[in-house]
């Protein structure tokens, strides 16, 4: 499909236009402006058409090569267009010259919602042209300037949705990502400065052990050899200094890794508290675009990563260089000679530390994906686990199950196999080090130029400067897969809700209720769902929004509830723009009732108190009392202690929803939102529901969604909404009597009610 190009697009407009319509569009001898390619006829069924502007004329041909009408724009005519679950319609009416007859419909074309924005092109084109009386320029009209409702970037006309948000940077995780954690370890400094202390005091007790072997050797074994008696005395004193240091490296080693196992612990509490309270900030834009299972993972299993990391493998990293430092300059002080032949290693060594961490970097990021498409599928499947069971449908979520286990094997293997082979190395380079120490120190040893005790003492330390390297290798893995959960957990840190809190709120002590909204409108990237709306809505008054699925109620209700911010436009509560107030403030007046109640794991008394949690247990059955749910509850085994399953499970519909409407009551919000509250529940149930609504509404200022027309009756006006915009306004009657878009939407329920109980009327008879 072709979207109108802009003006100066082509030499040849007629060129720009879909190859097997050009012809037909020549024909008509008039350059195109705009054109639409339908894609439905009107039994909707798939079928290419071609609507097009040109020369003030609308053009119109059903196929290639097909007869061409046309039809002149002229004040009296009219294109409207209006969607209905995904179809949008075009309709070519001409006015009706006198009062109170309608206008005669003289085409009618339909498409699919791909399709939609060259049908609003078409339709701003054709309103140009009919307020000029058919006489406007052939040139586009001009483009408005558009901008992302989100983070403000620029976006072409085209653009479905905003590059910037959209856009995920897989930019690989670095090692400086870990000290972004110094944020969280700052209010633990001084403990940490302590564990450091003793960490130094730690590790030269146990460098203490070597060198006394230097005069067990030299002073005790080979003068013994050589046939001088032993000297008990000086034996007694270097084995008491051996047992010494090796109780003072324990008490020392034990409290270090007491005290920093404590810090860690309380680091990585605070690092996933800040997480999980930053994400509740986020606004639902940010959940739109994420996985349960991702989000779930990062909070949980990278947040565990690098708690283990902090209280395990960064003690044992720091307590290796100290160790690798500290030896060396002991190696050097005795023979620096061999202390050279034991350095020859580290080069290699340190290139290959670099080459692989490198690539383990990189790798570890893409494990953790791979391990949250793993969780993700639990997230979804246990949850929705009646859905699975009830479509038979287990083989398949296990396939997908066991096809996320296999990509998350096969990307582990890739870095095992790394893995298997740098680690393997280092101990083999460390290994030739040693023999290299060996054969250099007997060397020396023949020659006069180190004693045997010394070469002995030089082969302890250098066993443990070898081991710490080696371990210090290791860590390497360690440390990349901290930093790439570090990553993942700053990605959410950093993201700035689009829902921002204002820098000086506005107290918001008492709400009226009075609503006002001045040119509201808000895009999807750059699908236009709310349009230049304006509304008022008086204290305590209730307003029905009815329209077809699409036309912006739940987004309109969504701006009034903060939950996304308007991109053009205001909302006033009391003459106070929404945006002014903290986001907390305001939703603290608002009740809402939604289609589908979500209950929390816990006792029925806990979720009606889930907005006040400091409810009496009076206050608790008064709000049931008032939602008609008491006597229901007084049924079950446990009363308002029952515990109810996760999501409710173990409660009927109707039964969910009026506790829904309980846990509204409880809050005595001034601002009631019902969102097509009695839906998906039967007759009865619907009308015990609408007693407890009764009860809700009253005195409050209410905004109630519902597709069935019948439940907005009591509504003191109705709003229709079409396309995002007010179309219509007034009371039930009213709009019946002015036959318009209200009288349409009431008619069709009423052929579906009345087609619906012939059906009934049939079944009955056969």
């Amino acid at each position: 499909m072709s979207y109108p190009p802009p003006a100066d697009a082509s030499a040849d407009p007629v060129a720009a236009v879909p190859s097997p319509w050009r012809a037909t569009v020549a024909s008509t001898g008039a350059a195109p402006q705009v054109w639409l390619q339908t894609d439905l006829d009107e039994q909707l069924r798939f079928a290419e058409g071609l609507l097009w502007i040109a020369a003030g004329q609308l053009h119109w041909a059903a196929q290639p090569g097909a007869a061409v009408q046309r039809w002149p724009i002229e004040p009296d005519l009219q294109l409207r267009m209006h969607d209905h679950h995904g179809v949008a319609t075009l309709e070519l009416l001409r006015l009706a010259h006198a009062e109170g007859q309608e206008g005669r419909r003289l085409a009618v074309w339909r498409c699919t919602l791909g399709r939609q924005l060259a049908a609003r092109r078409l339709l701003e084109r054709f309103e140009a042209l009919r307020e000029a009386g058919g006489t406007a320029g052939l040139g586009l009209p001009e483009a408005q300037s558009l901008q992302c409702p989100v983070c403000h970037s620029p976006m072409e006309p085209d653009d479905e949705a905003c590059s910037v948000c959209t856009q995920v940077v897989q930019t690989p995780p670095t090692t400086r990502t870990l000290l972004r954690l110094w944020r969280f370890a700052h209010p633990y400094r001084w403990q940490l400065l302590l564990g450091f202390g003793l960490m130094l005091a730690s590790t030269a007790a146990t460098l203490v052990p070597p060198y006394l072997t230097i005069p067990l050797m030299d002073d005790v074994l080979i003068p013994f050899q050589n046939g001088q008696p032993v000297d008990w005395t000086l034996v007694a004193l270097l084995l008491g200094g051996l047992l010494g240091a090796a109780l003072l490296a324990w008490g020392l080693g034990w409290a270090k890794t007491y005290i920093l196992a404590l810090v860690s612990e309380r680091i990585g509490a605070d690092l996933r508290t800040t997480t999980y309270e930053h994400l509740l900030g986020l606004s639902l834009e940010y959940f739109g675009n994420r996985r349960t299972g991702d989000l779930m993972a990062r909070i949980g299993s990278e947040t565990d990563r690098i708690n283990i990391f902090l209280s395990l493998h960064l003690l044992d990293f720091a307590t290796d260089v100290i160790m690798i430092l500290m030896t060396a300059v002991i190696l050097f002080s005795i023979s620096p000679p061999l202390a050279l032949a034991t350095l020859l290693p580290l080069p290699l060594i340190g290139w290959l530390i670099h080459v692989v961490r490198d690539r383990l970097r990189t790798g570890f990021e893409k494990i953790d994906r791979v391990w949250a498409e793993v969780t993700s599928v639990l997230a979804d499947t246990i949850p929705g686990i009646r859905v699975v069971k009830a479509f038979a449908q287990e083989q398949r979520e296990a396939e997908r199950f066991r096809e996320a286990n296999r990509h998350n094997l096969a990307v582990n293997d890739r870095l095992n196999r790394l893995w298997s082979l740098f680690s393997p190395t280092v101990s083999l380079l460390t290994e030739v080090g040693l023999l290299v120490v060996w054969g250099f120190g007997i060397w020396l040893v023949a020659r006069g130029q180190v004693t045997v005790g010394v070469l002995s003492a030089f082969l302890a330390y250098i066993g443990r400067f070898y081991t710490r390297l080696d371990s210090m290798s290791r860590i390497v893995s360690v440390t990349q897969k901290a930093a790439a959960g570090a990553k993942r957990i700053f990605d959410i840190l950093d993201h700035k809700s689009s829902v921002p809190e204002p820098a000086q709120p506005v107290p918001l002590p008492t709400v009226r209720g009075h609503l006002r909204l001045e040119g509201v409108t808000f895009r999807y990237g750059n699908r236009t769902v709310i349009q230049g709306l304006d509304l008022e809505i008086r204290p305590g008054e209730m307003v029905g929004l009815v329209g077809h699925s699409g036309s912006g109620k739940s987004t309109l209700v969504n701006l009034i509830c903060r939950f996304y911010d308007v991109a053009e436009g205001r909302i006033l509560i009391d003459g106070i723009d929404v945006r002014d107030v903290r986001v907390a403030d305001w939703r603290r007046h608002i009740g809402l009732v939604l289609q589908e109640p979500f209950l929390f794991y816990g006792t029925i008394a806990d979720n009606i108190a889930y907005g006040r949690p400091d409810a009496t247990r009076e206050q608790i059955v008064a709000a049931a009392r008032a939602a008609h749910a008491h006597e229901f509850i007084l049924r079950l085994p446990q009363g308002y202690d029952t515990l109810v399953g996760e999501r409710g499970q173990g409660l009927s519909g109707g039964e969910r929803q009026r506790i829904s409407i309980a846990r509204a009551l409880l809050i005595d919000p001034k601002v009631l939102i019902l969102d097509e509250a009695t839906a998906s529940v039967d007759t009865e149930t619907e009308k015990e529901i609408q007693k407890a609504l009764d009860n809700l509404v009253r005195g409050r200022t209410t905004i109630a969604i519902a597709h069935r027309l019948s439940t907005l009756r009591r509504a003191d006006r109705l709003v229709v909404m079409d396309q995002g915009r007010k179309v219509e306004e007034g009371t039930h009657d009213e709009l019946l009597a002015r036959r318009g878009a209200y009288w349409r939407l009431h008619e069709a329920q009423q052929r579906q009610a009345e087609a619906e109980r012939e059906r009934w009327r049939d079944d009955g008879d056969g």
